[in-house]
């Protein structure tokens, strides 16, 4: 049995968008969640409004569903993007799906925004969700976790097909210039699968997709982990920390850019808790074994 910690998620100390920073910039809804520069310019107003030392995109959990075909509403200010109905209901559907074109729709204009960012010097954030984060908006999860429990091979040919979408989404981000690819999966948590299957994922995904975006991932570029993610690649034994030396007290953010190239993974904390300082300089690599 394996031994992963879970990690509570009580750190995203963004505060939304504000009705102050929707007025100032104008924005209008749901376009800015839908067009490259719409999107540029929420991102940059949401930086300044927490600030932040990077810019974030998306603003949803949704963008891998809906480029594989997923049925979105895009909601407003107040509630972004979400799921409106579930297109599968067998594990036949799910890998009948087409592969994600990422020269149309809103994963486009994302990577579009994500280049535009960079030009301007931003350090940009690109969050990329994981498996169950990614099936959860193409079917209801209660024939996902069914799949896994009775079906293991099968749920083997789904993680396969959403490892190449999510390897070929960090190629494509990197060719946009993003910086810095955050990865998590919330919803195949350890709270949710519980200890046994959260294992089994490590062994049939998390890690073989890491080592794989480990060869390609280059030196402009990092990782950054959910605690989630990085618990269970620790609790199985998989990786371990490197304490890297940064010289000076820094925030998590300002930490994660300064070690680029000098580790292809971290994930101590989530990079949304804006708050956090790395007090005594200190900030943990993740190598994989």
């Amino acid at each position: 049995m394996s031994k992963i910690i879970d990690f509570q998620c009580t750190y995203d100390n963004s505060t939304g968008i504000s009705k102050e920073t929707i007025q100032q910039t104008g924005i209008k809804f749901p376009e800015a969640y839908k067009n490259w520069d719409s999107m540029a310019q929420l991102a940059l107003a949401i930086k300044e409004q927490d600030n932040a030392s990077f810019c974030q995109l998306p603003f949803c959990h949704t963008l891998e569903g809906e480029a594989l075909g997923g049925s979105i509403t895009y909601g407003d200010e107040n509630i972004g993007p979400r799921v409106k109905d579930y297109i599968c209901t067998t594990s036949e559907e799910i890998l009948s799906l087409p592969e994600i074109d990422y020269s149309k729709g809103r994963i486009s204009e994302t990577l579009k925004a994500c280049k535009y960012l960079r030009e301007k010097g931003e350090n940009v954030v690109l969050y990329i969700s994981g498996p169950f984060t990614i099936m959860n908006v193409l079917a209801d999860p209660r024939h996902i976790f069914k799949i896994f429990r009775k079906n293991p091979e099968i749920m083997q040919n789904i993680f396969d097909k959403l490892q190449k979408e999510i390897l070929k989404f960090v190629m494509e981000a990197q060719k946009s210039g993003v910086n810095m690819i955050s990865y998590g999966d919330s919803v195949g948590g350890l709270n949710i699968l519980g200890p046994k299957l959260s294992e089994q994922v490590v062994e049939m995904f998390t890690y073989p997709l890491f080592k794989k975006i480990e060869e390609t991932l280059n030196d402009e570029a990092i990782m950054l982990l959910c605690p989630k993610t990085t618990f269970a690649l620790l609790g199985t034994k998989k990786a371990v920390w490197r304490d890297i030396d940064i010289g000076t007290p820094i925030g998590y953010g300002q930490g994660c850019v300064q070690v680029i190239g000098k580790t292809k993974f971290v994930g101590q904390m989530c990079i949304k808790n804006k708050a956090f300082q790395l007090k005594n300089g200190i900030i943990k690599g993740i190598d994989l074994l």
